[in-house]
This record gives structure tokens, sequence and C-alpha cells, in this order.
């Protein structure tokens, strides 16, 4: 990049590149608009550029002059700030230097450009290259400008790569952020284009670099990360390890765990205890799974499903979900709510009744945590903190309450750690009809609570390593606290006591035999009416412990802790949801507020939902429903881990490598099972909520794409499939027209696309082909930004269908290669279908030629054709005006819809016409006909395309009509034979009809037309000399000769008297399939075939011409 300018041979050049990026992300849009200009990097050394305009491409490429005899001094300084490693000026030479700016500073400028070290502003890349900056290298709280400059003389970062200047970048993880990554800003790698195609050629023009499209671009811009002063982050342990153990420790715990043991016995309770375990352990293995297979934002459970199954099952999920934690809150604050009003009803000071008491209590209680919510994250956060305390405090109070046995206590059951109670203990005591399954079904929904931590993955510092730790060991320790209380609870309180101190044994009973009576106290008297006891005292742990009062603050901490993490989870998730867009209808609450993006709406929706539940009070019923809703996610969880592991995609590489995908399927089915073990009818009808979500969101088809499970599935079905049809041999009875179109752009013949799906949909491959010509740059430009484009509008006007672009010299080298290498294996086209070219006399002759030319290859080729003409021809391309980009909607497609009023400008009547018969295939067809005729035996192509469409549901009002060729003095027997025929190939029909008078002279007017048609293509060598005439003919071989007219005499009158038998037996059907008539390579000429053609067809309804590749399509055996 070094050279000498003419006439100055002390002068150098130096080329600057400024990195300037396409679409700056900043905060302040006024900025990016019109921010500071870069300061230059080297004082008053390097001139500024002469005044060259922008650039469109991202980087900007100016040449910059030295000035002649410039002091040495000058020279090192330029060297020595341009390297900013103080090396001499002759190593600055012919270096690119890349200069960074940050582009959320303000207007200020900064006098520091150079050196390594303005306030940390400036980052300086030393050791030999090293060039790769950690994220927090780039913070700054300054106001003023950074300016990062890398030496890409000593560094790898970017143009002077391992020793030579090159635009190629060094692999860094911003190239592979998203656009609205948390993290950072993505870098844009240098396109392949800009690293390989031509540069331009053009000589500089008054001394500055060209800047046309052909110049090579790239990103070299350093991005600057917004100062993250404010932003709430929490770490592993209080993101999600605490909300995880406060969840999972709810009121079960303290009131409803010794009733268990008392029931199943401790046996049989850790059983329930460790069965719970192994469901939630499964989901958390699965959950840490998917939440190490990429960066996680906002949403938990709904993020987690919906980018690894697809939004389908994500927004069914992710509804649910946030409307289960929003009723979660009220079931929680109710809870605790009882439990107040419990002790003012034990001090006599309830307000009203116990049930408005209860919503009183409940209203006050929800409104205070909408205030803590409110307040912020980190609010939220410091108060889990003091629940989590008061709730080990009270976990601690029953552990040291079991060691201090009291005897005013033991007239209540309790006696502290005895054996034989243990042994009683052990086995099991169902009562009241209580099973295994019903006491599990009361435990179970104690052991939710796992994706609190990831339910607000949004606002971790790394979700990636704090939802496996937190979430598995928060299940790890609140297990083995369940399990510990359990065998302590059911080693030191016997089942069934009276509370009376009268009950001691003074007397040795023989008939008691219970671990209280070898205590000494008889507790017989109520074995069905006792207050006390495992079996019928809920307080169980608050008589055990040391200080009742701690049990009581216990429960208020399980409840409120659980309360308030539900209170946060749900707008978390809701807001995720909303923020996708999956219900259009809810966007309104995707909205976030302050420097954490909290859902202020959602929070106040979930206000009202829990608010309202705590006033219905009608808990009991909403339980098992609420249950099953975290159970459903759970499952899916499992099921998005089984499911892209058996997709096989190479996405899915979760960094925590503890799974299983057979464990993940074996959770999900645990999961199913354990919905109808807690409530049959519940589980019943979260099946059909979730279903019927996912029809919802199925049939809206939401306009994303994240990469999911299901994509690559269905991927590696189509391929498994796909290698396995290639190893079957085709058989005649699988036939199915294969075809491929040569549309160009799908939506300029629109009709022709109608036409074709109508008998390929569902049944057979369909391709719509499109030849790009021209300048092969400009062609594979256009074929990148065709293909996603026009595949996209096949999809949106539902056409089951391929696009296939192609670039070539001309349509008859596109056509080859299409028909030669379109289509997979088996799938490939075996029928050409092309609209007839209506323009034919007017255009290029050679237009003609290679039209003609390309049904000669497909026939070469083994392909069937068909050709396709309306009278008021196919093409609309010339009624469209500029597409939509975002959308690709055309004008002429508004055209096309039911009840359009049209365009701004009224259209000709030719054109209206146009209109109106491509829109008249999209329309139910009445009850009319499909004229069949098969006057040549093509394998019968000619009958099965008729036959197809008469199968659809637009068409299935049509009859097919058939017509053949024969002699008047065996019509009868003919109709007989072809009547056996299609009976035989089981094809109805309503009528067959022989054509006797086939082979008639045409009319003298039709001639005499058809001879004035040919006249302009006529070679007339009669007339010339005959070196003239063989001239022209070698030069011209599209030239229909006089010997080539005569010898063809009888089948040029066979097709003009077939458009006479046409136009009085077929002018009023809705479609005439015909048989195509062959023209032999090298003795019929372009034009005369193409005339044939156009003889054949004129003034018809729509008519297919049809030949097929003369091997059966149909049989009628078995």
């Amino acid at each position: 990049m070094e050279g000498k300018q003419p006439g100055s041979a002390e002068q150098k050049t130096v080329t600057e590149l400024k990195a300037v990026s396409e679409e700056p992300y900043l905060e302040d849009k006024d900025a990016a608009a019109g921010g500071a200009e870069p300061a230059v990097a080297v004082d008053d050394v390097l001139s500024r550029p002469l005044g060259p305009t922008p650039s469109q491409s991202r980087f900007q490429v100016d040449l910059v002059t030295e000035g002649f005899g410039r002091p040495a001094e000058a020279a090192e300084k330029a060297g020595r700030e341009g390297s900013m490693l103080g090396k001499s000026s002759e190593e600055a030479k012919g270096r690119f230097r890349v200069n960074f700016v940050d582009p959320s500073a303000g207007d200020e400028t900064s006098g520091e450009s150079g050196g390594g070290s303005s306030e940390g502003g400036n980052v300086s890349l030393q050791n030999g290259g090293d060039a790769m900056l950690n994220e927090g290298s780039l913070h700054s709280g300054g106001r003023h400008h950074h300016h990062y400059y890398y030496d890409t003389h000593t560094s790898t970062y970017y143009l002077r790569t391992f020793g030579h200047n090159t635009m190629d970048a060094v692999p860094r993880i911003d190239h592979y952020r998203h656009t609205a990554a948390d993290l950072g800003e993505k870098l844009i790698r240098p396109s392949l284009a800009e690293l390989h195609d031509e540069l331009d050629k053009e000589p500089f023009e008054e001394g500055y670099a060209n800047r046309e499209e052909g110049m090579p671009t790239g990103e070299a811009v350093a991005t600057y990360i917004p100062d993250s002063k404010g932003i709430v982050k929490f770490g592993w342990i209080k993101g999600v390890l605490v909300r995880c153990m406060l969840n999972i420790w709810g009121v079960m715990l303290f009131i409803r765990l010794s009733w268990i043991v008392g029931q199943a016995g401790i046996g049989l309770s850790v059983v329930v205890i460790a069965v719970a375990t192994v469901v939630t352990t499964f989901t958390g293995l699965s959950t840490s799974a998917i939440a190490t297979n990429g960066f996680v934002r906002g949403g938990g459970a709904y993020y987690l499903i919906s980018r690894s199954l697809g939004p389908e099952f994500g927004g069914a999920i992710g509804l649910i979900f946030a409307f289960a934690n929003a009723v979660a809150v009220a079931m929680y604050v109710v809870g605790f709510a009882e439990t107040v009003v419990e002790l003012l009803k034990e001090n006599g000071t309830m307000m009203v009744d116990e049930m408005n008491d209860i919503r009183i209590i409940g209203t006050i209680t929800v409104v205070l945590l909408l205030g803590i919510s409110i307040a912020g994250m980190e609010w939220e956060a410091k108060a889990q903190i003091v629940l989590l305390v008061i709730l080990i405090l009270a976990i601690g109070d029953f552990v040291i309450g079991t060691f201090i046995p009291l005897d005013n206590k033991k007239p209540k059951g309790f006696f502290g750690y005895k054996a034989e109670i243990f042994m009683e203990n052990f086995g099991p005591d169902f009562r009241n009809e209580e099973t295994f399954f019903s006491v599990f079904a009361i435990f179970f929904p104690a052991a939710t609570g796992i994706l609190a931590g990831a339910n607000i993955s949004g606002d971790l510092a790394d979700p990636q390593s704090a939802i496996p730790k937190g979430t598995l060991l928060a299940i790890l320790i609140t297990t083995l606290v369940y399990i510990g209380i359990a065998v302590s609870v059911g080693s030191c309180v016997v089942r069934d006591a009276t509370g009376n101190i009268n009950n001691t044994i003074i007397t040795e009973l023989t008939n008691c035999t219970t671990a209280a009576c070898k205590l000494n106290y008889d507790f017989s008297s109520c074995q069905t009416g006792c207050q006390y006891g495992l079996m019928n005292n809920f307080q169980v742990m608050s008589m055990v412990s040391g200080f009742a009062p701690l049990i009581s603050a216990g429960i208020f901490s399980a409840t409120l802790s659980s309360a308030l993490a539900s209170f946060v989870s749900a707008p978390k998730i809701f807001q995720a949801l909303c923020k996708d867009n999956i219900y259009p209808g809810f966007l309104m609450f995707a909205k976030g507020y302050g420097k954490n993006n909290e859902p202020l709406r959602g929070y106040l929706l979930t206000f009202l939902i829990a608010l309202g539940f705590i006033l219905i009070a009608e808990l009991n019923i909403i339980a098992p429903i609420i249950s099953n809703f975290f159970l459903a996610s759970y499952a899916l969880i499992n099921f998005s881990v089984f499911h892209a592991s058996l997709a096989k995609s190479p996405g899915w590489r979760p960094a925590f490598k503890y799974y299983n995908m057979w464990i993940s399927l074996v959770g999900a089915i645990l999961c199913c099972i354990v919905m109808f073990v807690i409530n049959w009818w519940a589980a019943l009808l979260t099946y059909v909520i979730v279903l019927g979500l996912y029809i919802y969101v199925t049939y809206k088809k939401p306009d994303v794409n994240w990469g999911s499970s299901t994509q690559a599935l269905t991927y590696l079905n189509a391929l498994q499939h796909s290698i396995r049809l290639s190893g079957v041999e085709d058989h005649v009875k699988n036939f199915r027209p294969q075809c491929l179109i040569m549309t160009g752009a799908p939506n300029s013949r629109p009709a022709l696309l109608h036409l074709v799906h109508a008998f390929t949909k569902n049944v057979g491959l369909m391709i719509c082909g499109h030849v790009l010509m021209g300048s092969q740059r400009q062609a594979v430009k256009e074929r990148l930004s065709d293909l996603a484009k026009y595949q996209q509008w096949l999809i949106k006007n539902k056409m089951k269908a391929f696009y296939a672009p192609v670039h070539a010299e001309d349509l008859r080298d596109g056509g080859q290669y299409l028909m030669q290498a379109a289509g997979l294996g088996r799938m490939r086209p075996n029928t050409l279908v092309l609209g007839f070219k209506r323009n034919w006399r007017q255009a290029d002759i050679r237009d003609v030629e290679t039209y003609i030319n390309l049904l000669h290859d497909a026939f070469d080729i083994q392909y069937g054709v068909v050709v396709i003409r309306l009278k008021e021809g196919l093409d609309i391309s010339h009624l469209q005006g500029q597409e939509d980009e975002e959308d690709g909607k055309t004008p002429t497609q508004s055209l096309l819809k039911k009840g359009s009023k049209g365009p701004s400008s009224p259209l000709n009547l030719a054109d209206q016409r146009l209109l109106d018969a491509t829109t008249q295939f999209q329309k139910k067809q009445g009850k009319s006909n499909i004229d069949v005729w098969w006057l040549f035996d093509d394998g019968g192509l000619t009958l099965l395309i008729p036959y197809l469409l008469t199968s659809k549901k637009k068409w299935k009002d049509c009859k097919i009509r058939v017509f053949i060729g024969g002699k008047i003095n065996r019509i009868d027997r003919d109709r007989r034979a072809m009547a056996t025929l299609l009976s035989k190939f089981r094809i109805d029909f309503s009528d067959i009809m022989v054509l006797g008078d086939i082979n008639m002279k045409p009319k003298i007017e039709n001639i005499t037309a058809f001879e004035e048609m040919i006249e302009p293509f006529r070679l007339h060598e009669d007339d010339k000399e005959q070196e003239i005439a063989d001239k022209m003919k070698e030069s011209e071989p599209w030239r229909i000769t006089d010997n080539e007219l005569e010898l063809h005499k009888t089948k040029t009158y066979r097709q003009i008297r077939l458009n006479e038998l046409l136009k009085e037996h077929s002018s009023t059907a809705n479609i005439i399939v015909m048989s195509l008539p062959v023209a032999r390579k090298g003795a019929v000429s372009s034009a005369l075939y193409m005339a044939w053609l156009e003889a054949l067809s004129k003034d018809l309804p729509p008519i297919f011409l049809v030949r097929g590749n003369h091997q059966s399509v149909l049989t009628f055996y078995s």
C-alpha cells in the first residue's frame, strides 16, 4: 500500500482505513446521525483526506499524502503514534492503522489520540499481535471520546494478519453475536464477496481511492459497550440457589410433611420424596443441558422450550406457565393469610369472619409484594435473603427441639428419638381412604419450584453457569432436608396422642403393644378421634420445636418467599413471550422500564390475577390445575432435550455433559404420569389447553426462526427418507408428475403456477425454475436475494413448491442445467412445463429458436413436456410495481385477492382480461368439462394429468370427456376399446368421442391464414440462387424451406384441422388437455414447429399440450 506519486520521489502515500459501522448501535440516535468526527490519529503529520465523498462500504479508503521534505522528527512522531509501540518511522511506512472511535461518546473531542494511556480509553496491543479484548476492557465511565488504535503491523487483529496485509479477520466472539446481544455489539466479518470479488480496476482520480462497489470492505469497529452501572445481575447463589431453595421449601415442609409420615410411614415417605426428587432431578439435568447450549435470555421455561421445540410448544407453555405462576402467588398468599387468621383466632382478635379476614390479609400482602417487586430486583433479592435466613432458623429450631423432649410434650406424642417409635412409624398406616398415590399427589407440589432461578434467566450474570449449579444444588439440599425432617419427626412423634397427661400408664397393660405403651403412655382411648400425633395435628413441628413462634415465622417465610418468587417469575416469563409477538394481542406487555427492563405492566397484570383469585378464595379447585401446569412445563423441558439429541443437530452442543437423552425421555414420561396421579381431570384439562394453544400458534405461523430441534428433526427425517427412497426402483404404480416449471420470477406467472399446483399438490414435486441471464456478478447477487424472497412468496401463497434460480447465458442453457441438476435422489423432475410463447412472431427469432430447442432438450433427457396456453396470456410482470422488500408483496398481488378494488390507475381492457384469466384457477371450478384429446399414446401422461385435476377439491365437479382419432367405419369399435381401457385404468369419464373426420382437409381460409402467418419466416429458396439460398439457410436455420413445407404438408393440415375440431367440440370446456405434436430434430425448423403450435392452440379455452416420455405412467395391474 506504499507507492511514489509522480514527480515526487520522496513522497509516499499512506492509506488510512477508518472503520465505519453501517448502523451504529447507539441509545442516542442523534449521536449516530451527527456525532463528532473522529480525531485525526496523528496530529498534523498525516493530513486529512482531500474531500472524498462518504463510502457506502463499511471501510472508507482514503489516499493521504505525506508532505515533501518534512522534518525527520515529524516522521518519527508519525511512526511512533501510528504504531503505539514507539517504533521507528521506517516501520510505520505502509502500515494499515485502524482507528476505533467510541460511538457512544458525546460531541466533545479528545486531545489524546496516540500513545497507550489516555485514562484507560486507548487499548495498547502488544506481545506480537495479541489483539483480543476481554469485554470488561471496553467499558469506561469517561465522558469523552475513546479511540482504540490497533497497530496492524504487530497485531493479528485485522488487516495485517500473520505477517501480511489482508482484510481477513481473525476469529473473535463479537462476530458471532446476535444484533441485540446483551454483552456487546455484533461485529461483521468481511463477507466472502469483499475478500473474493475483483477490485475496481479504474485508476485513482485526483488522488483519491476509488470507492465503487468493487472495493473490498470489512468491519473493524472495536465496539464500545455502554456503562453497565445500575443494572442488577445476580450470581448463582443469590440468583438461583436461594430462589430455588425458598420455592421448594414451601409451607408443606412445616404443616404437611408430618402428616405424610404418619400416613405412609418413614419408609414410604422417603420413597415419596425420592420419586419426586427423581422427577425434579431429571428435569434439572435437562434444564442444565438446554441452559448451557448457548446464551440464555430472559423468559425462563418459556425461553428454554421455545428455542428448543419452536414457538408452537413454547407459546403454549409460556402462556400457561406465566398464568400458573400468577395464580401460584394467590395460593401462597392465601396459605400465609390462613396461618395469620389461625393465630388471630387463637388470640380472639378476628376482624370480620374467617373467610373475609383471609381476603383482607391476602389483599394487603399481595399489595406489599407488588411494592417490593416494583422497587426492583435488588430489593426483591434482599427480601429473599431475609426470608431464607428466617426459614433456615426455623428448620434449625425444629432440629434442636427434637433433642429436647420435655415432659409436657409427651402427652401430645413427642418423646424424642426412640427406636420403638422409629420401628412403629417405619411402615405405612393409610387411613381415610388415603393411598400411596394420593399422599404422593399431596407432597409433589412441595418439590416443584426448581425453575425459580431459570425463570429470571435474564437477570443472571452468567445463566449458563448459574442455572445448572444453583438448580441441582438446591434440589440436593432441599431433598436431604425433606428426608432428614421426615425421618426425625417419624422417630420422635407417635401417630396418635390425646394430649391428656392423665393417660400415663401406672400399671403394666398386657393388651397394649404400641410404642407409646412401651414409653408408659396409653393413647388407645382415641384411636379414631385423637387431636395430637402425626396423623391428627398439622402443627407437630411447632410442638416439637424449641421455640414455636419461630416455626410460625418459618411458615410465613416459606409462603411469602414462594409468593414473591412467583410474583417476579410470572411477569418476566410473560414479557419474554410478548416480546416474541407469539400472541399479537399481548404486545403491550412487552415494554420494559428502567435499566433492568422491568415489566411493570406485567407486574400489574400479575397483581390483578392474584388479587382476583385471592378474593374468589376457591383455591382447592385451582391448586391441582396449577401443579399440572408446572408439570407440563417440566415434561416439555425433558422432551426438548430428548428431541434435540434425537435430531442430531450440529448446533446441539451443551456445555453441561451430565445428561442423557433417554433419561430425559423417562423424565418427560414420569412428569406425564405424575400429572394423572395428582389429578386426572386436571391433567386432561392441561393437555387440552396446551393442545389448543399449540394449534392456535401453528395456525398463526409466527414469523420467527429460532433453529429449533423440530426443524433439525424435520431435516433429518427428510434426509433419511430421501436416502431410503433412492434405493428403491421406480414403479409405474407410484409414478407421479414431478414438474419443473419455467416460471421465471414465480409471481410473474401465477396462472401457470396455480394450474400446475392443481395437479401436483400433495402428489408430486413442483420446482419453479428461474434462469437469470446477464453478467454473472449481478446474477449471483440477484440469485441470493431472490432465493429467500420468492421461496417466501410461494409459502405465503400456499404453493407447495420449491424455487430454483440458476445463472446461464440463455434460457436453453439454464433449462439444461435445471433439468439435469434440479431435485434430489428420486425427488427429481420428470416433466418440463412451459408457458406458450405468445409473442413469438414479434420476438427475436433467436429467442424462438432457444424456446423450441428447450423442448428438444427435454425430450433428449427423457422428460415429459407440457406447454400451457391461455389466450389472454400468462405473464403479468408488466403490471407489477416495485416490490415491497419487507413482505415480498406487490401491487399486482393485491389485484389478485378477492374483493380488491384494483389499482389506483385503471387498467386497459386487455390487461383487465389478463388479470381475470390469472385468477380464474384460484376459484372453485363449476360443473364443466375437462376435454382430453388423447390422440397419441405417450405412456398415459395426457390422461393422468386430467385425472389428478379432478381428484382435487376445486375441480371435483368437472367431468372428463375423452376424444380420440379413428375411422368412420369403426367408430363404435374404437369407442368400446377406449371405454374398456379407461375402465381398466379405473378412470371415470362422462363421454368418449371418436373423431372420424380428423384427416379431412381444413378450410381454405384457415390454410390461407396459416400461410400468411409463416410468410415472414420462409426461405423461398426456389426464387433464389442455390448458393445464396444455402448461405441463408446456414446462417438462419430457423427459416422454413419450400421443401420442408411440402414434405410436412399433411402434418401442417392436421394441426389446422384439429384446431377447427377443438373449436367445434371443446369451446366451452374449462380445460383442454391435448397431445403435443412432436417435431423431429433437424427436420422441422423452429419457425414451422412454432407455427404448428400456434395453429393448433389459438382462440381456445386454456389448453395443455402434453407429451409424456413414452414410458407407461398408468397400469391396470394391481
